[in-house]
């Protein structure tokens, strides 16, 4: 069984951290045509903290998501830190103490964190937010491991469909939020939360097939 081991990949973090702070102004533009135009500045501010507190530090995986939650549900506005807060918090509870982490595991781990996400939020699957890039490729993960591919292939998919559902929020009217208020105007624009998502679950992606053994 192909998988990699979760004392010492903190670093994956610091590496999603990095791809969200460098996309600072991209997110914020992409907020501002139907938001606050703050949700790159308040996801930057999040992970730029927690990467700085992780600077240094020999963490596992699930230390590293766990670090980034506290920061993010503490620390940063607006109802995205506590959704990325949860979600983290999640993840890290699902493989705390599982020392090599395989392909199921890390299944678990990513159904874990939509959990935390629907569990605090009122919005689903069409609603253009970050669940229409994290659920599909969630269910691409899980439905390529089924199929029999591997890891690395299951990564892929998960990549893919986290694009692909990001752009799909384009086509859509915003259910909750903010957004919602301006009803069919907030069609022809991305969704932040999507795509924040998206940048995560990718540079997640990269960061693990990069430590498959």
């Amino acid at each position: 069984m192909i998988d990699f081991v979760n004392e010492g990949s903190g670093d994956i973090i610091c590496d999603v951290a990095a791809i969200i702070v460098s996309n600072r102004a991209y997110l914020s533009e992409i907020d501002g045509k139907i938001g606050d135009g703050d949700h790159g500045v308040n996801m930057a501010k999040g992970f730029g903290r927690a990467a700085e507190r992780m600077e240094g530090r020999d963490l596992s995986l699930s230390e590293a998501m766990a670090e980034l939650s506290d920061v993010l549900m503490s620390e940063i506005g607006g109802s995205m830190g506590p959704l990325y807060g949860m979600m983290f918090a999640n993840m890290a509870e699902s493989i705390d103490g599982v020392s090599e982490i395989d392909a199921r595991a890390f299944a678990d781990m990513l159904r874990s964190g939509v959990d935390g996400v629907q569990d605090i939020g009122a919005a689903s699957v069409g609603d253009k937010t970050m669940l229409d890039s994290l659920v599909p490729a969630v269910e691409a993960f899980a439905r390529s491991l089924d199929n029999g591919g591997s890891f690395s292939v299951a990564l892929s998919k998960m990549e893919n469909a986290a694009v692909i559902g990001r752009d799909c929020t384009i086509d859509m009217i915003a259910k909750v939020g903010r957004a919602s208020r301006l009803g069919e105007r907030s069609r022809g624009v991305l969704d932040a939360g999507a795509t924040s998502c998206c940048l995560i679950l990718r540079a997640l992606g990269d960061g693990v097939s990069k430590r498959l053994s």
